[in-house]
């Protein structure tokens, strides 16, 4: 019994990295992600702690998620942001600012209109 305690810790181990690895990972994204994400408030500043979440719109903003769920919490706040300023009209998006019109992008494929619907729920 003794000679595969240290076996079975390894794979215990193993077993619970994986599962770390896994849990921590942010959503696939589309292309489409890369352009939008440019006009999104929300970006990372590396610390010496980590990864901290900062607002381009608002100067006190400042979220320290630990390093395990920082990509999620970034998801939640790149959705709840593209709710309020994200629409679709006549397979075009449009990016809008609190009062004007940033962006309209031309959606071609039906893979970026699938990943707007499931991702930013719009």
């Amino acid at each position: 019994m003794s000679r595969y305690l240290p076996l079975a810790l390894m794979l215990a181990f193993f077993l619970l990295s994986f599962s770390a690895y896994v849990n921590s990972k942010a959503e696939s994204k589309s292309e489409i992600y890369l352009k939008i994400k440019e006009y999104s408030p929300y970006y990372f500043e590396k610390s010496l702690s980590g990864l901290v979440i900062k607002s381009k719109s608002d100067k006190n903003f400042k979220e320290k998620p630990s390093n395990m769920q920082v990509f999620h919490r970034m998801d939640r706040l790149q959705k709840e942001w593209g709710k309020k300023h994200l629409k679709i009209e006549n397979d075009n998006l449009i990016i809008y600012d609190d009062d004007k019109v940033l962006k309209t992008i031309n959606l071609k494929d039906k893979k970026d209109l699938d990943f707007l619907h499931r991702f930013y729920g719009i």
